[in-house]
């Protein structure tokens, strides 16, 4: 693959994962003010599984490239919607960054196999969470609108 190909497939790798991650915030907005800190039996609440998302986002920056985690912090117990959709936004950008320089090196530190794996994991382990966050808000009796529902399957206008 020539140079000007691979240069547009890391920006549409990149671009994949902004997508994904916007689609946190996207669901975030949905979500009742009296659901976001309750509790199924032995779940997160949604804000804890959201809370995990921008916690693990961290870790990987810490281990992998500490000098792109600048004043990003860790983020525990209660948080509001605004406060975690800022930091998840932030430790999203911080992510591309990392996504960015393990194309550019052919490596993420401490993952393997590649970079591109590392970005389908990241995708793979977030919508988990979404769904568990869902999961969690449909037995507390305040499921996520349909439009949400449908929305984040709609990656062409997120």
């Amino acid at each position: 693959m020539g140079y000007p190909e691979a240069m547009a497939l890391a920006a549409e790798l990149i671009e994949t994962w902004q997508i994904s991650a916007r689609l946190n915030l996207f669901m975030i907005e949905d979500i009742a003010d009296e659901a976001w800190e309750s509790k199924a039996e032995k779940s997160k609440t949604p804000c804890g599984h959201f809370l995990h998302i921008h916690n693990v986002r961290l870790m990987w920056l810490k281990a992998s490239a500490p000098v792109l985690l600048g004043d990003l912090t860790k983020l525990e117990g209660a948080t509001s919607r605004a406060d975690l959709s800022e930091a998840l936004g932030r430790s999203a950008g911080a992510i591309a960054q990392l996504i960015a320089l393990g194309l550019k090196e052919e490596r993420i530190k401490g993952f393997k196999p590649h970079p591109v794996a590392f970005v389908g994991y990241l995708i793979a382990h977030e919508a988990f969470h979404r769904s568990q966050a869902e999961l969690v808000l449909r037995q507390v009796g305040h499921p996520i609108s349909d439009k949400i529902a449908y929305g984040l399957w709609e990656w062409g206008v997120r």
